[in-house]
């Protein structure tokens, strides 16, 4: 009888001290939603899962992920945000501007945290008071553009350039600032310039025949997801065509575009999971934590059609981009980073 207490008690013992080791470690539910399956937004979501198992595994804590897509469907994003409701997550990751907003708005009174990720002008969206002080319940990482530096780049390749296109989903808020800005550049310059959109992959395909067939000596395009989302359909029209597709990302190029220009999306979604663990482990107040920015300096140029594209190899390019670049990185085409790393 006595070995059967014994044991027993060990056993209680065992599951206890079990317990207790469980419970120092604190498990955070977090919902993040992707605005559309796209290479840009699919690399932020998979560097914020990779860095917040690091983390996890460095500060003993554990984070119980649930990621969802809404495919640029109004409904089904406020569906998933409504589930991440229910389901009480700890905090929502708004991944593009859409989803950001969408956010902020069903969390005013529940008031739960929101990290946003690749949100080009966060002020101008009305998501912060400003990116210093954001004021509420949300902050986050921007991809903001430098719009000046990728005509640089137009017109350092390109001298003569005096049509340019711009091509871009005007009901894209990630397009408005930097389509205004290259207007603004263009016009200062006493430069032409046509406007072509497209809300849709056929859209878009039907704005590249255009001005391919007006004979535009460049494309502008920011870092809009519909674009991105076509960019697979309609980049050996460019190539065959001879018109550079000056872009907003990286992604881009990596989908065939001649030229990506911006931020890493791979760090962004990197630095996005750090300011999850910023609120959600170290206690940080979104209100006071300040919009992150990135340095807009690298050019990834797109190597399997670079020379067919503007009669320069890739190392002449790299030259002629140095002063104007932090970097200058080739690629090439693949459907998406993992592909390309094979």
């Amino acid at each position: 009888m006595k070995k059967l207490v014994c044991t027993v008690l060990a056993l209680v013992m065992v599951l206890s001290l079990s317990s207790a080791a469980f419970a120092d470690g604190e498990t955070y539910k977090i919902g993040i939603c992707n605005y559309v399956d796209d290479a840009s937004l699919n690399q932020i979501v998979e560097n914020i899962q990779t860095q917040l198992e690091a983390i996890g595994k460095d500060k003993d804590v554990a984070f119980d992920v649930s990621v969802d897509n809404c495919n640029a469907d109004p409904t089904v994003m406020e569906q998933i945000i409504q589930n991440f409701i229910a389901d009480e997550v700890d905090l929502m990751v708004g991944v593009a501007t859409p989803v950001a907003v969408a956010m902020q708005a069903d969390t005013e009174d529940n008031q739960i945290p929101v990290v946003f990720s690749a949100v080009s002008d966060p002020e101008a969206a009305g998501l912060v008071d400003s990116n210093e002080a954001p004021g509420a319940n949300i902050t986050g990482t921007s991809d903001f553009l430098d719009t000046t530096a990728i005509m640089n780049l137009i017109f350092a390749q390109d001298p003569d350039a005096d049509l340019i296109g711009l091509l871009y989903d005007p009901g894209q808020d990630s397009s408005t600032t930097p389509i205004a800005a290259a207007k603004e550049f263009l016009d200062e310059k006493g430069v032409e310039y046509k406007e072509y959109n497209g809300t849709s992959i056929p859209e878009v395909q039907q704005a590249v025949s255009q001005l391919i067939a007006d004979g535009v000596d460049a494309v502008f395009t920011p870092s809009d997801n519909t674009i991105m989302t076509a960019e697979l359909s309609i980049y050996e029209d460019l190539a065959e065509a001879g018109i550079p597709h000056y872009t907003g990302a990286d992604s881009f190029a990596l989908n065939g575009a001649f030229l990506g220009y911006g931020v890493d999306y791979a760090n962004l979604g990197v630095e996005t999971a750090n300011m999850i663990a910023q609120v959600l482990v170290d206690g940080a107040d979104p209100a006071e934590l300040p919009v992150m920015t990135f340095d807009n300096g690298t050019a990834t140029i797109n190597t399997d059609y670079c020379e067919q594209i503007t009669g320069k190899t890739f190392d002449e390019l790299a030259e002629l981009f140095a002063d104007l670049c932090t970097a200058v990185k080739p690629i090439e085409t693949a459907e998406s980073f993992d592909e390309a790393a094979e």
